[in-house]
């Protein structure tokens, strides 16, 4: 029994463990683009403190979370309706529904990316059909802009946002809502005192899931936003890849590991409170 338990804790030290102390213990080095690799291990902070001092990381921070937040709030616009159709759709129809949902990722999610590019060019279909019916001789491009981006995103992630919303809405009592009509509460009424809140852990779920990937994203930034869009994952890749600055993209990845963790953190920690209260 013990070593049936010790097998996904041997797998996480050794692939999530190990991996972490070693980019640590990089993002606490020195650059040193004479060696190879380019840096001196030892015990520096200052690649941590150009994270917040430096204008640059500061904006792209500050960029990636809006942008992540926005985006997150177009997947729950979006996904709410979506989950809750699915929800209270005929039994026998659910299955296809929620297959349609996670259709996409029957594609390589480059490849989709590429699609997106194709459409929101400035002779993509977009604009073609813009042109053809008329509503616009110039209508310009979204390619390259901020709202290619949240476009982006949110094709990407809204599954991330369907599925943990349909989970919690499927599970709803109906008869609540039915006690609520009988008491003669509108439709709309028994939805924001019933629905909404008990609905609320699958709203969490589906911002976390959504939020946390989007705010470190750097296929959709780079190949819809262009050089105009500034997010930390672009920033990592440049240090890295670029730059040859292996300390600061290391210290770049441990904050962005910190910033996914501790939202986790807290939502499980709610969440076995909650079961704690409810037993």
């Amino acid at each position: 029994m013990r070593a049936v338990i010790a097998v996904p804790y041997a797998w996480l030290a050794v692939f999530f463990l190990l991996p972490f102390v070693l980019v640590l213990a990089i993002a606490l080095g020195t650059n040193d683009p004479d060696s190879a690799p380019p840096v001196a291990l030892g015990f520096n902070l200052g690649s941590f403190a150009r994270l917040f001092t430096d204008k640059l990381y500061v904006a792209a921070w500050l960029s990636s979370l809006r942008i992540a937040a926005v985006s997150t709030l177009g997947c729950l616009a979006l996904g709410y309706p979506m989950a809750y159709a699915i929800a209270r759709a005929n039994p026998e129809r659910r299955p296809l529904l929620l297959m349609l949902v996670v259709l996409p990722f029957w594609t390589s999610f480059l490849i989709r990316v590429y699609a997106w590019i194709g459409l929101l060019s400035e002779n993509g279909m977009l604009n073609q059909f813009l042109r053809w019916s008329g509503l616009s001789d110039h209508p310009g491009t979204i390619l390259g802009t901020e709202w290619a981006v949240h476009l982006g995103i949110i094709y990407a992630y809204l599954p991330f946002m369907v599925l943990p919303l349909y989970a919690t809405l499927e599970k709803l009592d109906i008869s609540l809502l039915e006690a609520a009509s009988d008491l003669g509460a509108r439709p709309f009424a028994a939805f924001l005192t019933i629905t909404l809140p008990l609905s609320l852990p699958g709203i969490i779920a589906g911002c976390l899931l959504v939020f946390i990937p989007a705010v470190g994203e750097f296929v959709i930034p780079d190949l819809l936003g262009g050089t105009r869009t500034l997010m930390i994952g672009k920033v990592l890749w440049d240090e890295f890849f670029t730059n040859s600055d292996w300390p600061l993209a290391s210290a770049v990845a441990i904050c962005l590991l910190v910033l996914l963790v501790g939202p986790i953190a807290l939502f499980q920690r709610q969440q076995a409170k909650s079961l704690e209260s409810a037993e």
